[in-house]
């Protein structure tokens, strides 16, 4: 049996959710959109995946950024 997962975010990593957010929008676009200080004060992927892992209300807005911009 075969089963599909429905989450569009199945089989994906938070680092490749947001280096495919920065090579679509860049840091200064993200941080327009999401407004985080983790994309505005000295941004770096180590430093943005350390913050978005521990806070859920960040980490949310920055799935919901990607399947909106790539999951149409």
């Amino acid at each position: 049996m075969n089963t599909q997962s429905n989450d569009p975010l199945h089989g994906l990593t938070l680092k490749a959710i947001l280096e495919q957010l920065l090579k679509q929008y860049g840091w200064e676009e993200l941080d327009r959109l999401i407004r985080i200080n983790c994309f505005h004060e000295n941004p770096s992927i180590n430093s943005s995946l350390k913050f978005l892992r521990k806070t859920q209300w960040a980490r949310t807005k920055v799935e919901e950024l990607y399947i909106s911009t790539f999951k149409k």
